[in-house]
């Protein structure tokens, strides 16, 4: 198993910035008639992260995502860092010739 994290440019800045979950979602409810206090905490997936990354990286992260599941998936670790899991050597220099085609230098993988 290949572990790498993976780093976007910053729509804004230019610099290579790596999506973090900082906290869990918190999802509640609004009572129409009477006080609900019930939430539910969850991590978001890798692909979810990603996801929501739209105007905030230089690439699409629809493209991205479609991308990086043809090779393997993203998982977030438990420090809150993106990274994908590839399976193969052969698979993870694929993906990387991939995203220079694709991203050029909008995107890259650093293997932990």
């Amino acid at each position: 198993m290949i572990r790498a994290k993976v780093w976007f440019r910053c729509a804004a800045m230019h610099d290579p910035v790596t999506p973090r979950l900082v906290s869990p979602a918190i999802v509640g409810w609004i009572g129409k008639n009477r006080k609900i206090d019930l939430t539910i905490e969850r991590e978001f997936t890798g692909t979810e992260l990603l996801g929501r990354m739209k105007g905030w990286i230089s690439v699409d992260p629809k493209q991205a995502i479609e991308l990086f599941g043809k090779y393997g998936r993203l998982k977030i670790f438990d420090d809150g860092g993106l990274v994908i899991e590839i399976e193969t050597e052969e698979q993870f220099i694929s993906l990387v010739d991939r995203i220079k085609e694709c991203f050029r230098d909008q995107c890259d993988l650093e293997r932990l």
